[in-house]
């Protein structure tokens, strides 16, 4: 694919991969009326998805605004 960024190898996810990251309670509970009150901890749970599978390098990490 000739606009493949090797830089972006990183981001590559099997179909289980996704399975578990979508799985997550960030994606099952969308449409609940409190969601964005527990946007911290659903962000944990898939940061935590995230090194289960491997996915600790520079392109997965949440660049913080000052």
């Amino acid at each position: 694919w000739a606009q493949f960024d090797p830089a972006t190898e990183e981001a590559i996810l099997t179909l289980d991969d996704l399975i578990k990251l979508f799985s997550g309670r960030m994606f099952r509970h969308r449409m609940d009326t409190d969601y964005f009150s527990h946007m911290r901890e659903y962000g944990r749970d898939f940061m935590a998805v995230l090194q289960e599978i491997g996915k600790t390098g520079p392109f997965w990490t949440v660049k913080r605004s000052r």
